[in-house]
C-alpha cells in the first residue's frame, strides 16, 4: 500500500519537461504512458482532424478550449499551444497541441503533472475533447 501511494505522490519524469520551448523541436510523445496520452509516439490516440488552413485549425482548438472552465492556456505559438488543466481537487495536468498544416492534423500530449498514474483521466478528457472539437468544427 506504501508504494502504491508512494507512486502517486511522486512527480512526473524530469526528462520530459527539459525540452526546447520551440514547439517544433517539442517531442509529444508520452514518458510515462500511465499517466500520459499522445497522439504521436506510443500511437493511444488518434491526432485531430480539421480542414482549412492552420489559422482554422488554432481558432478551433482555442473555441474548443474554451468549453473547459478547467483550462488555462499558458503558451501560445502560430502553430502550437500549451494549456494547464486543473482538476476540481488541484492536480495539473498540461496538454501540448501542435497543429500540422500540411497533414491538416493536430497532435497532441496530456500527461498528469504529479504522480505516477492518472487513472484514466488524461484519456478521458482528451476524448471528450475531440468530440467537442468535432461540434466546434460542425459550426
Amino acid at each position: 500500500m506504501a508504494s502504491l501511494l508512494g507512486a502517486c505522490a511522486a512527480t512526473a519524469p524530469p526528462g520530459d519537461a527539459a525540452v526546447a520551448p520551440d514547439s517544433n523541436s517539442r517531442d509529444l510523445a508520452c514518458v510515462l504512458p500511465s499517466n500520459c496520452v499522445s497522439s504521436r509516439g506510443n500511437g493511444n490516440l488518434e491526432p485531430l482532424r480539421y480542414t482549412g488552413p492552420p489559422t482554422r485549425a488554432m481558432a478551433l482548438l482555442q473555441a474548443t478550449l474554451t468549453t473547459f472552465s478547467e483550462a488555462t492556456v499558458v503558451r501560445r505559438e502560430p502553430m502550437a499551444l500549451n494549456v494547464i488543466f486543473t482538476t476540481p481537487v488541484g492536480f495539473r495536468d498540461e496538454v501540448d497541441f501542435r497543429i500540422d498544416a500540411e497533414a491538416q492534423r493536430i497532435d497532441f500530449r496530456s500527461r498528469s503533472l504529479f504522480g505516477l498514474f492518472d487513472w484514466g483521466k488524461n484519456r478521458s478528457r482528451m476524448q471528450e475533447f475531440r468530440a467537442r472539437f468535432k461540434q466546434q468544427s460542425l459550426r
